[in-house]
């Protein structure tokens, strides 16, 4: 078994790393699988989601793609790969970064192309099959290629080579014709006879030296796979080394036993490229892991403009394998020229730019995850990052702001009389009260007239201070909601409205019953004197004012919070029991009820002695504005609900205040106000 067999100094496919399959393989060259890893390093660290690949057809480009696409695994890098020499692909993918895994030949076909086309605003990423290739990277190729990037072997600088490669000679080889032609080639001249012709090669004197000639024979600097191939040398002589260094008793095998060096087993030699460990003068250590793997050492090459307009290897970065598990990779950013010679910003290669804060990906249909639409977050919900893929709900007490990126305190919402409504709906409540007042004071000044007289002053006065409570009820419902104000505007607004509502109806009664009973010898007036009236008042307002104290006791209302789905918190008082609420409600429509069918009987009663016209008009709208105000409480929300109960209010205490008293006072003559003029019909 030949040793050159076992130790490779140039195959790097990763398929040659499986232990089971060849045992006997090793390399000292990185396997294609760290290349793989290292590229996709630097794809995540730059943020370049959207990636083209150009692949070889043979094992390098396949199995290289394969293990990239392992090493992207469960990250949001995605490949758009090309099929070689179709640029036209390349030409029209929105991808600008392109990833090659393919050996020189391909390349050279495909970057012709490429040159062909001006494709230049492509960052091309190499890898160490022709990262530092001299067929590459000619000038032909730079406006293209100028910023490529890629990993290339490490480089070894090989002490006493170059002394050793200038002491060739041909008179050391007189007889091999290979010697001579080389020797021609590199000075120029010619070891036959000259010729007469003016551009005749001059003869070689053989005193030429190769110490003064810089060709790609004498310069040292670049050495990479030459140094895989010393290290391949070194690696098997310091195995032989070891192996002729056994001493009886303390060797390797069985009772410390040494191999026979005249009858050397296969496994025997296997065992001593196993355990080679030996630092080279480079410094580097060499050994093998289990399945003849070197630790992968990979300089990161950046295709740079010299002073002679010629392509410069700058070496930017390194990536370094210790294991099989561990790497480092180490680039300085700030010395790397990009893709179309800009050195100022890292190319962007995304399929969909990030998305920003307060919105989330969405992937689009079809394509890859890396491509996505950015759709803003639902209100109550935030993104306080770039790229999010999901927003985040807000707590209950908070709210998303007008951007979606933070949670706020949600606005406290209810009617005050720091807002228009509040300052408008106060402002009819006292002037509600203000006219009733102005109404009670001309009655008051006037109680000796005939009109006043006629309408029953004491039910007058009782009447509008009864509206004049309404009106105020109105105020308690413009305010924060704590327990004594909800408990406050319920209870005020159910009395005071059945008080009033008792008076109409006991005035109805009254002037019902003193016409239909006009009989000679009928005492039934005895029973509606001023003392009933007030009973009757005090007995259905004291009816009211037990269902109010039975709703207190039993389910008060309260002050509740809405906070639902909305950027508020609505502060209202919660009716506590329902049927409390019906019950307060459903009595004084059925007093109004009862007041508009009496007075609809009343309703051809001699006009000067007849106001149920007016009491009519008055229950339909007072009927009409609460039958309406159920409908809205229900659909209303937040403080719409309590501006349309005191709207509900307002309008009902101005509807009788105006159908009842305005008539007795519009501006009449004094001699109208009087008994004769009362009478006379």
């Amino acid at each position: 078994m030949c040793l050159d067999k076992k130790v490779s100094y140039s195959a790097t496919c990763a398929c040659l790393g499986d232990n089971q399959k060849y045992p006997t393989f090793f390399r000292t060259v990185p396997s294609d699988a760290f290349q793989a890893r290292a590229i996709a390093r630097m794809l995540r660290l730059f943020g370049w989601t959207w990636v083209g690949v150009v692949m070889g057809d043979g094992d390098y480009g396949k199995f290289g793609i394969q293990h990239l696409l392992e090493e992207l695994q469960n990250s949001e890098v995605n490949l758009e790969t090309s099929i070689p020499r179709i640029v036209e692909t390349l030409r029209h993918s929105t991808a600008k970064v392109i990833v090659t895994f393919a050996v020189v030949a391909d390349m050279q076909v495909l970057l012709r192309e490429v040159v062909k086309q001006n494709i230049t605003d492509r960052q091309w990423i190499a890898t160490e099959s022709w990262i530092t290739s001299s067929r590459i990277s000619s000038p032909n190729n730079l406006p293209s290629l100028r910023g490529t990037l890629g990993f290339a072997l490490r480089k070894g600088n090989i002490r006493g080579l170059r002394s050793f490669l200038t002491r060739f000679h041909p008179k050391d080889f007189p007889s091999v014709p290979f010697v001579q032609e080389f020797w021609e080639t590199m000075f120029g001249c010619s070891f036959s006879d000259p010729s007469p012709s003016p551009s005749a090669r001059p003869k070689c004197t053989g005193s030429e030296s190769l110490d003064n000639v810089e060709s790609f024979y004498t310069d040292v600097s670049e050495l990479r796979f030459t140094y895989s191939v010393y290290k391949a040398v070194y690696a098997i002589a310091h195995a032989i080394h070891n192996m002729l260094s056994c001493q009886p008793g303390h060797g390797p095998f069985e009772k410390g036993g040494c191999p026979n060096v005249t009858n050397l087993q296969p496994w025997q030699i296997l065992h001593y490229i196993q355990t080679v460990n030996f630092t080279t003068a480079m410094g580097e250590a060499i050994n093998f892991d289990e399945n003849g793997e070197p630790p992968a050492v990979y300089d990161l090459i950046n295709w740079q403009i010299g002073v002679r307009g010629t392509v410069e290897f700058v070496e930017v970065g390194h990536f370094d394998s210790v294991d099989g598990s561990h790497s480092k990779f180490d680039i300085d950013v700030k010395r790397v020229i990009w893709g179309g010679g800009q050195n100022e910003e890292v190319p962007v290669s995304v399929c969909s730019m990030p998305c920003p804060p307060g919105t989330r990906k969405a992937v689009q249909k079809g394509k890859p995850i890396c491509c996505f639409d950015c759709l803003p977050c639902a209100a109550g919900e935030i993104s306080n990052t770039t790229g999010s893929t999901e927003c985040q709900k807000c707590q209950d007490q908070f709210w998303s702001n007008a951007a979606r990126t933070a949670c706020i305190p949600k606005e406290v919402e209810f009617l005050s009389f720091q807002e228009t409504m509040g300052i408008v709906l106060a402002a009819l409540s006292v002037s509600g009260v203000v006219l009733t007042g102005s109404v009670l004071a001309t009655f008051f000044f006037h109680r000796d007239t005939p009109l006043v007289r006629a309408n029953n002053a004491e039910l007058s006065f009782l009447l509008l201070l009864s509206l004049s409570l309404c009106f105020l009820c109105a105020l308690a419902f413009i305010t924060h909601p704590s327990p004594w104000s909800c408990m406050l505007r319920h209870t005020l607004f159910g009395i005071s409205f059945v008080l009033c509502i008792s008076c109409v109806l006991s005035r109805t009664v009254v002037v019902l019953v003193a016409f239909r009973a006009s009989v000679p010898g009928s005492n039934i007036m005895q029973y509606f004197g001023p003392v009933q009236q007030r009973v009757a008042i005090s007995l259905c307002t004291s009816i009211q004012v037990l269902i109010c104290v039975l709703w207190l006791v039993l389910s008060p209302p309260v002050p509740s919070e809405i906070r639902g789905q909305s950027a508020r918190i609505i502060l209202e008082c919660d009716v506590g029991s329902m049927a409390g609420f019906a019950c307060v409600l459903g009595y004084i429509d059925l007093l109004a009820a009862i007041c508009f069918l009496l007075a609809f009987l009343a309703r051809k009663l001699p006009d000067n002695f007849n106001e149920a016209k007016f009491i009519i008009f008055s229950m339909i709208i007072f009927c009409a504005v609460w039958i309406t105000f159920v409908l809205a409480y229900v659909s209303s929300p937040g403080k719409y609900t309590v501006a349309v109960e005191i709207f509900a209010i307002l309008a009902s205490s101005y509807a009788l205040l105006l159908c009842i008293f305005a008539p007795k006072c519009y501006p009449k003559r004094p001699e109208k106000n009087t008994k004769k003029k009362m009478m006379a019909k």
